[in-house]
């Protein structure tokens, strides 16, 4: 469940979100065992995919934000399945299985985006998607061809913490294994009921930041950097410092 999803005022430039969220997303896949791999990382990723995908809404220049104190998504969001709905002044899904749930707007290259998200059970599984092409979900039962990053909070059943691009199961992806009994707190499974403030930034048009609660989880510089349908770099918003 998502609450706030798109709280960006505190941003000095541009803030908003193109997002899918998968929240929880039902039975959580097989995952491979991949190696280890540290928490920051600084590295060139693989290229995007080349087709080309069209966006359904305009670029957003202002702060944006949704608080969901309604009863129905409207206009401004793209459901890919029926499982989307509001619900108490949350954004809510039971098995959506990979197939999120778009904000109708361009994000720009260089944005702020802020959410508190809620997992109903012990399985975790909070998973967000950004900078990707609006329109697209898993077309199988493992989400190998994303359009984005992916940031998945107490994944495959509350056992790993990942920021990826493009696939979730990608020897490129960065994570932590989840260990309950440890003193630090990005390796702490996460918690039914509780909320989680996810943070992912990018200022310099290819590095992104994922903090949850306020810890740095993890940072991906990305010299193909992924954004979404655009059409010139007058969609990158003015640089930082952030606040």
């Amino acid at each position: 469940m998502l609450r706030r999803a798109f709280n960006a005022s505190a941003a000095l430039f541009l803030g908003a979100i193109a997002l899918a969220s998968c929240v929880p997303e039902g039975p959580p896949t097989a995952d491979r065992t991949p190696p280890a791999a540290p928490a920051r990382v600084s590295k060139p990723a693989p290229a995007a995919p080349s087709a080309a995908a069209t966006a359904s809404g305009p670029l957003i220049t202002a702060p944006f934000e949704d608080n969901f104190e309604r009863k129905e998504l409207g206009e401004d969001w793209n459901a890919l399945g029926p499982a989307w709905r509001i619900e108490n002044g949350r954004l809510c899904a039971r098995g959506a299985r990979n197939r999120g749930i778009w904000l109708r707007r361009r994000l720009p290259v260089n944005a702020r985006i802020e959410l508190d998200a809620y997992a109903e059970s012990a399985t975790g599984d909070l998973k967000i998607e950004i900078w990707g092409d609006g329109q697209s979900g898993a077309t199988g039962t493992s989400y190998t061809n994303a359009t984005s990053y992916i940031a998945i909070l107490g994944g495959w059943k509350n056992t790993k913490h990942v920021l990826a691009r493009l696939n979730e199961h990608g020897e490129d992806r960065l994570e932590l294994d989840v260990d309950p009994k440890s003193d630090d707190e990005r390796e702490r499974p996460v918690a039914a009921g509780q909320a989680y403030r996810f943070r992912v930034e990018r200022g310099d048009d290819r590095t992104v930041v994922w903090s949850v609660n306020g810890e740095e989880y993890f940072e991906l510089r990305d010299d193909e950097p992924l954004a979404g349908p655009r059409s010139s770099g007058s969609e990158r918003a003015p640089q930082g410092p952030y606040p």
